[in-house]
């Protein structure tokens, strides 16, 4: 069977090599991908190197990537100049339009390329190098038109990143404070005031001269009689019975709070400048 090769083509160094680790990560070889670092800057502002095919963890940038069947063995890595460029791209287009669009654009950037086995593998490669940073060659070949060469690989550098400040604005619960009951027992001293009886046996002795009664009589025999002595004395008797009930719930209302700060945003603006020399009146003087 036939295979495709598949490139795609980045404006830094460093995004062509993160590209390439993630194909070998989603199961694409190592030695079927090739990897040709041009003359544009990284983002640091650096020139970038010459590159093997190691690489580095992938960046997201999508754009589309472009994908042909070709010869297999077809490998841009390693291809400094337009003309090797030019070798190139003639296996992979068969359209000397597309050839020469290709290559104009790889002079600027760094080329993958992926010697795909299979038609669904070639389709996950593109998809791969489309999500991590691949750019739209025909889109920038359309660019370039109007763009003198000189300036075009300053172009691709000097992209200005606008940063802006979001605030996200949540919630979290906090401890406002609450209630703790303690329950001890303590004692007081009460008192009640009784009206207690007692009785008292009192003997009296009266003499007395009649004559004896047959009660008299009765009574006169040896003996014992008790007469027993009564009193009231007080009782105590407690009884716990409940006074008060302690009831603890919790009642939940909600407010309405404006949440007030300042995020920061930079701005770029863009400013003509004016030339030193006006081509209709020659140069200024002073």
């Amino acid at each position: 069977m036939k295979g495709q090769t598949v490139i795609g083509i980045f404006d830094y160094g460093v995004d062509a090599q993160m590209a390439a680790q993630q194909l070998m990560s989603n199961g694409i070889p190592e030695s079927k991908i090739d990897i040709a670092v041009r003359g544009a800057k990284d983002k640091s502002g650096s020139t970038a190197n010459t590159a093997n095919t190691t690489s580095n963890p992938a960046a997201d940038r999508p754009n589309p990537t472009a994908s042909k069947t070709a010869n297999p063995n077809a490998t841009a890595a390693n291809k400094s100049d337009s003309d090797n460029d030019s070798n190139f791209f003639s296996n992979l287009f068969t359209d000397d339009n597309d050839r020469n669009k290709y290559a104009e654009v790889a002079q600027h950037g760094s080329i993958v390329t992926v010697h795909a086995e299979s038609k669904d593998q070639a389709q996950r490669a593109a998809e791969l190098l489309d999500k991590f940073g691949a750019i739209d060659v025909d889109e920038r070949a359309e660019k370039y038109k109007s763009m003198p060469r000189e300036k075009r690989a300053q172009w691709i550098n000097s992209s200005i990143p606008v940063v802006q400040e979001e605030m996200k604005v949540g919630k979290r619960e906090v401890e406002t404070g609450g209630v703790r009951l303690r329950s001890r027992v303590i004692e007081k001293p009460v008192e009640e005031h009784l009206r207690l009886r007692e009785e008292h046996v009192r003997v009296e002795r009266n003499a007395v001269n009649r004559p004896a009664s047959e009660k008299d009589l009765a009574t006169f025999k040896q003996g014992d009689k008790e007469f027993i002595e009564h009193a009231e004395v007080p009782m105590v008797e407690k009884q716990a019975r409940v006074v008060e009930e302690v009831n603890v719930g919790k009642q939940t209302s909600t407010r309405e709070e404006t949440i007030r700060d300042t995020v920061k945003k930079q701005d770029v603006e863009v400013d003509k400048i004016k030339p030193k020399n006006d081509h209709k009146t020659g140069p200024a003087t002073k």
